[in-house]
């Protein structure tokens, strides 16, 4: 049996980086992984889906070049290439991962992870074969798709006419019709994609908006966006059944049945220790997700869940940040977990992101606070880059206490800019401070230097 400070199941981004900072930070680790290292997000989610949403807005920009002078002739996709293409970057990002866990000195079990229980000396993990001890155990199991028990859907996912995310992103046949069943963040994000190649894309959504707790406003944006380029969008909308190459829903109008040849499965995901026996060390759960605190220690102490399998917020970058406070706490440092200051994105064009309070979760907590929308045209870099847009920021300020409390964005390079809001709803620097950060010129960012002085 071999000992260490930690042993970690999953190496998704959770268990990767746990492994990484536990080693630096002086620990023995084990890092068990029963597929390939990068987990869901780095292997069918989010790298290989921005990957695909490049080369589309590659396509894109080649066939509306005349726009900005740039003339080409004969522009066509080769979906095919594309997913080659996408196949070499994560293989190349797999080995990164790799390499750093070598260099750090983590040890690889490329094995599924089974839990026996506590020991004298720890606790004790199958690894294959193998039998692991650490002093500390960290769950980072992920996360899978959800399988609604909508008649017809296991059959088609059998078939392989109804596809998750793992099984879209390797697709090599581009479909001529695509219906989407969920308008979140992975139905939206591969339903552009694929709109933006030529697939008729059809968006089934059951509440009346798109894109979960996103801002209404930037919703509709997006919507009447991909509307003009021919996807469409059932809201309100149940889904009743999956055919042979059909999709029946029902709405206030009555039923309707959509023809289809591939269907992508997109409505949520949810926490999974499937397999990994977690039973025997008595956690309390959240149905199937681990409960954790602000430091992600479960009930059982010396075991911590960070990643999707705590339910909390299913993003990598929390996952990241998770494995940073979980580490600390071992190490006897001061750190906890703020859930409220993660940015989240939407990587559809234009780009979707935000941070912090919207204008309902704010009326929602009876804060004081005034609403500032500012169009992303007020950016001379936005307007040189764009011929035509209608991107917007908005901040949801406190007036009580002169601080910026969330920031809302839709537009060009949202995804990249967003982290400078998060500083600043993080930060909870008084306005005055705000006003003299100093932002490059020209840039797409200036517009939130634009909207606080609006305020």
């Amino acid at each position: 049996m071999e000992k260490f400070d930690v042993v970690i199941i999953g190496g998704g981004p959770a268990g990767y980086l746990c492994a990484e900072r536990a080693a630096q930070g002086g620990l023995s680790a084990a890092l068990i992984e029963k597929r390939a290292l990068g987990g869901t997000c780095l292997n069918e989610g989010c790298v290989p889906t921005k990957s695909l949403l490049y080369c589309a807005k590659q396509y894109s920009s080649a066939k509306h070049g005349a726009d900005y002078g740039v003339t080409a002739e004969n522009v066509s996709f080769n979906h095919a290439a594309v997913i080659e293409r996408k196949d070499k970057v994560v293989k190349t990002l797999v080995r990164g991962v790799g390499a750093a866990m070598k260099a750090n000195g983590v040890k690889v079990f490329t094995a599924e992870g089974r839990i026996r229980g506590k020991g004298a000396e720890g606790f004790e993990v199958e690894a294959g074969s193998d039998v692991l001890c650490g002093k500390n155990l960290i769950i980072a199991s992920g996360s899978c798709a959800v399988v609604p028990p909508i008649p017809g859907v296991k059959e088609g996912i059998a078939s392989g006419f109804v596809m998750t995310n793992r099984e879209i992103l390797d697709l090599k046949e581009q479909p001529k019709e695509l219906v989407c069943i969920g308008g979140g963040v992975i139905g939206l994000e591969m339903a552009c994609y694929f709109a933006t190649i030529g697939t008729k894309v059809t968006v089934v959504e059951m509440m009346p908006k798109i894109a979960g707790p996103t801002d209404p406003e930037i919703c509709n944006l997006l919507m009447s966006t991909y509307e003009k380029e021919g996807m469409t969008f059932c809201l309100n909308a149940k889904v009743e059944a999956v055919g042979t190459n059909t999709v029946t829903y029902s709405d206030a109008a009555g039923q309707h049945t959509i023809s289809c040849d591939r269907v992508l499965l997109s409505s949520g995901r949810r926490a999974d220790v499937t397999g990994l026996n977690t039973e025997v060390l008595g956690l309390e759960m959240n149905r199937s997700a681990i409960v954790t605190d602000e430091h992600l220690c479960t009930s059982v102490p010396g075991v911590y869940a960070i990643g999707d399998c705590n339910g909390k917020l299913m993003l990598a970058h929390t996952a990241y940040r998770e494995a940073e406070v979980a580490v600390n706490h071992i190490l006897g440092k001061k750190d906890k977990i703020d859930y409220s200051i993660i940015p989240s994105v939407i990587y559809t064009n234009p780009e979707v992101a935000s941070v912090g309070e919207t204008e309902q979760s704010a009326k929602d907590k009876g804060l004081q606070v005034k609403v500032v929308k500012a169009p992303m045209m007020l950016s001379g870099r936005y307007v040189a880059e764009n011929l035509k847009g209608d991107g917007f920021v908005k901040l949801i300020y406190d007036t009580k206490n002169r601080q910026i409390l969330g920031v809302h964005m839709v537009g060009s390079y949202a995804s990249e800019i967003i982290y400078g809001a998060a500083a600043m709803v993080y930060s909870k620097l008084p306005k005055e401070h705000l006003d003299k950060i100093v932002f490059p010129h020209p840039s797409v960012a200036e517009v939130i230097r634009e909207a606080l002085f609006m305020i």
